[in-house]
Formats: structure tokens, C-alpha cells, sequence
């Protein structure tokens, strides 16, 4: 996948309260995707983007769009990408 590919998956990081607490507590961290988006697209658009490693992805369509719930493996910390996003 090139960088512009991963760019067009990833729209923006989602931030709420529930979200900050699925970052400190189970290590996700949530994004808006484009609505057409895959499982599969999104976890290589992450890890491509953020150089981290994604241990799952669930979706969700919502009114707000297609959110993507990126659960982050061991080796890779949600707190450190949050705060090199600039959301912590």
C-alpha cells in the first residue's frame, strides 16, 4: 500500500472521553475511515502511517461515519501514537 492510499483509508483520529479511556486502558486507539474501507485496508493503512503493529480492527458504522476500533499489540503503545497525533 503507498502513502496515499493510506491517506485516503485513514480520514482522522475520533476523540471523545470513551476514547481516551480505550487508549489508556485497552491500548486502542479510534479513527474515522473512509466508509468503504476494509479491515484489512485499514490495519496495513495504520501500520504504514504510524509505524506501530495492529493486533485487530473492529468497525463500526455510525451517523458520524465508519469508525475503525485499532486495538495496538503489546510491542506498540496507543498513549505514544495518541501523543505523536497530538491528542494526549
Amino acid at each position: 500500500m503507498r502513502s496515499e492510499e493510506a491517506l485516503q483509508v485513514i480520514l482522522r483520529p475520533y476523540v471523545t472521553e470513551r476514547t481516551f479511556d480505550l487508549i489508556e486502558r485497552q491500548n486502542k486507539i479510534v479513527f474515522l475511515v473512509k466508509n468503504g474501507a476494509r479491515k484489512r485496508k485499514i490495519r496495513d493503512a495504520v501500520e504504514m502511517l504510524y509505524d506501530v503493529d495492529v493486533a485487530s480492527v473492529n468497525t463500526a458504522n455510525t451517523l458520524s461515519g465508519k469508525k475503525a476500533y485499532v486495538r495496538l499489540s503489546e510491542k506498540s503503545s496507543a498513549t505514544d501514537l495518541a501523543s505523536k497525533l497530538g491528542l494526549v
